[in-house]
């Protein structure tokens, strides 16, 4: 199980959200690289049933679930990076949801702060934790997954728009504060990527008029992000800090 493009053996990384999607791929390819991976999201059973796919094809990986909404959670997680898995070294906060579709004048308040609390706040829970532990292991890299939308508006997506902007000035302070000691930040941000996710919950039609939104006349592929994301956290990335990398075939092109 080898990546010849990336080698991160002996380096321990979180990912949050890799149960599916985004966060199941680049967990994937951490792990062909020679990371180990900890796998977390939210129910124990996804988290190793992700593990085992990791173990079957010859990697390494551990399951923590947590809610990235716990910040008690979050410390623990990167303490067990620590105690059990030999420090921590990379991370890519990844854990998102999209919330309901409602023009801003509609939005119920709960699913503002819901969307605000996963999408925002469970980044920098991990981050106030994370941060810490990489000092101690002598520097580390950190990716956040943003998205086309923290450059561009979408209509009906109030709390999501607003969260991916501003996880974008997150991302940037923090570089600046942790440049000289050795951590990189950065985020990448992906257009309409054909995950589970997204085409579960939307008919043929609509990822066909999705797919018509990019230039390039298509959707992303969830390989096509977690390669750029493990660039951005090897050591070939090693002058890039505080940046927001699209994946987007296009779309904010016009």
């Amino acid at each position: 199980m080898t990546d010849i493009r990336f080698d991160f053996s002996g380096r321990t990384a979180i990912v949050t959200g890799a149960a599916s999607g985004l966060g199941h791929e680049i967990a994937l390819e951490l792990a062909a690289s020679g990371a180990l991976v900890i796998v977390s999201d939210l129910k124990d059973e996804a988290c190793r049933a992700v593990v085992d796919e990791i173990a079957a094809a010859g990697g390494k990986a551990k399951a923590f679930a947590a809610d990235v909404t716990d910040e008690d959670a979050m410390r623990e997680m990167a303490a067990f990076a620590e105690k059990d898995c030999g420090g921590l070294h990379m991370a890519v906060n990844n854990a998102g949801i999209g919330g309901p579709s409602k023009p801003t004048g509609d939005y119920p308040s709960q699913d503002w702060r819901r969307v605000i609390d996963i999408n925002l706040n469970g980044v920098f829970y991990g981050m106030r934790w994370q941060i810490p532990a990489m000092l101690r292991a002598g520097g580390g890299s950190i990716v956040n997954m943003s998205s086309i939308l923290g450059l561009v508006g979408f209509a009906n997506a109030a709390p999501y728009v607003a969260a991916k902007h501003a996880l974008l000035g997150l991302t940037k302070t923090a570089a600046m504060e942790y440049a000289r000691q050795g951590i990189r930040v950065n985020a990448v941000g992906p257009a309409f990527i054909d995950t589970p996710l997204l085409s579960a919950n939307l008919s043929p039609e609509v990822m066909e008029g999705l797919a018509a939104l990019h230039p390039v006349g298509r959707i992303g592929k969830p390989t096509e992000v977690s390669a750029l994301t493990c660039f951005l956290l090897s050591d070939r990335a090693s002058f890039i800090t505080g940046s927001y990398h699209l994946v987007d075939g296009g779309y904010t092109s016009p």
